[in-house]
């Protein structure tokens, strides 16, 4: 069979695998082994993938995607979310929205110590919807808040979606995870200038006021956010100074959050529950995540046996179009995928064909992987798929599921307002990697 027709056909029976409810890993898997065998042969094919799934997992990098979700897992339990947000609160409780932006503020430092987005919503929503319940907030904006909140633990380092990104594409995981801390911020930055906005203007005197805190009860509490403050500098700060890799940074800050979790009177209550828990949930997670590469992997293994990465290239760079404007045009690529897949098959399926055509357009690396996360995260509160939706839906059993998307709304909004900033100012990306050390 000719390569264009195989082609064809394998990329259409992977779209009818998941339309039928296959597991993304296996569509993918399925569909690369018929390519190669429409191409080649059977035999061909069982030769050339004996030793794929050994090749493509036992890669030293990837020991940091356990070690990170591992280290989320011990902050969760040992209660960094409560901690974060009783700061917040005293911080910016008394702004317009302020419940509100205080669980934008907790998602932003939780999302330092776990790199899973559906974790954060989770544990911040669990503690920040009661309270913005009590207080008479919007359901639309309390439950918008969480779930657009929680897609920070995808950007903000360490994040388990950014190594995927690295070991996928070959870049520098450790500038990478150096990458997302300023678009992170600025993703936070926006998320509350926008808060503030829809409180006063689209829903004003909708939300009690919170009493206001002195400075040095302020600065008294900061005490509590120290557990976020050790493991951002642990994690972050010695990738950064060229101390550590970023599979070392990830051993010593689980074994930190390790520590954090034998420390917390909380925690030690049920100390054998919560370790169990706790590596229950990084092993599913690791094991989800690998065998997503894997069928991802034997899928580009058949594109890159019939050329269609480089074709793909050679099309788009004879095209008389301005090269920023094909970058943007590949990145909307992203909104329909985002409305049915998560952001790992997001990234496993376009970036073997989407990859290629940024390097031959000269366009820094970095600065696409953290565009395509921004894009991926829009996805995590797109209807009808948006994960973080749902999680916060299935905390608010209060809340109808059309309001939370509703909420979530606004935050696609602002989502794209930081993508668009990003997108013309790559500096944001590539300031802080251009100066790490080591």
């Amino acid at each position: 069979m000719d390569e264009m027709t195989a082609t064809l056909l394998a990329i259409g029976l992977v779209f009818v695998l998941l339309a039928t409810g296959v597991p993304v890993f296996a569509s993918l898997a399925l569909a690369g082994v018929a390519g190669v065998v429409m191409v080649e042969d059977l035999d061909f094919a069982l030769n050339r993938l004996k030793a794929f799934s050994y090749t493509q997992t036992a890669v030293y990098l990837l020991t940091v995607i356990p070690l990170f979700i591992l280290m989320g897992n011990f902050a969760q339990k040992a209660g960094v979310g409560q901690r974060l947000f009783s700061v917040a609160r005293k911080w910016v409780g008394q702004l317009p929205g302020g419940l509100a932006i205080a669980s934008v503020l907790t998602s932003a430092g939780f999302a330092a110590t776990s790199g899973s987005s559906v974790a954060t919503a989770a544990t911040v929503g669990a503690v920040a919807l009661p309270e913005m319940k009590q207080a008479g907030y919007d359901r639309r904006l309390s439950t918008g808040a969480v779930a657009a909140g929680g897609v920070l633990g995808v950007l903000i380092p360490p994040s388990v979606l950014l190594i995927f990104y690295a070991a996928l594409t070959e870049v520098s995981a450790g500038a990478m995870l150096v990458a997302g801390v300023l678009p992170g911020l600025l993703s936070t930055l926006v998320f509350i200038v926008g808060i503030v906005v829809v409180s006063k203007k689209i829903m004003p005197g909708r939300h009690q006021t919170q009493p206001r805190y002195g400075w040095g009860e302020r600065f008294t509490s900061l005490g509590d956010a120290w557990q976020v403050i050790v493991l951002f500098v642990v994690v972050l700060g010695g990738i950064y100074l060229g101390f550590v890799t970023p599979t070392e940074a990830g051993a010593i800050g689980a074994f930190a959050a390790f520590l954090m979790l034998l420390c917390s009177r909380q925690a030690r209550a049920n100390l054998g529950g919560n370790l169990k828990d706790s590596f229950r949930s990084s092993i599913s997670t690791t094991v989800m995540i690998l065998m997503t590469m894997l069928g991802a992997g034997i899928f580009s293994y058949f594109l890159t046996l019939v050329g269609a990465p480089q074709y793909i290239v050679e099309a788009v760079t004879t095209v008389d179009l301005p090269p920023l404007l094909i970058i943007g045009l590949l990145l909307l690529i992203y909104l329909p995928l985002g409305m049915f897949l998560d952001a790992f098959s997001m990234l496993v399926i376009t970036l073997p064909i989407l990859f290629p055509t940024v390097q031959s357009l000269g366009f820094d690396p970095l600065w696409f992987g953290i565009l395509a996360v921004k894009m991926c995260e829009i996805g995590l509160i797109t209807p009808p798929v948006g994960l973080n939706v749902y999680v916060t839906a299935g905390i608010d059993r209060d809340t109808p599921l059309v309001d939370v998307f509703r909420g979530a709304g606004w935050f696609m909004i602002m989502e794209a307002v930081t993508t668009l900033l990003i997108f013309f100012f790559p500096v944001i990306v590539t300031w802080l990697p251009a100066n790490m050390l080591g």
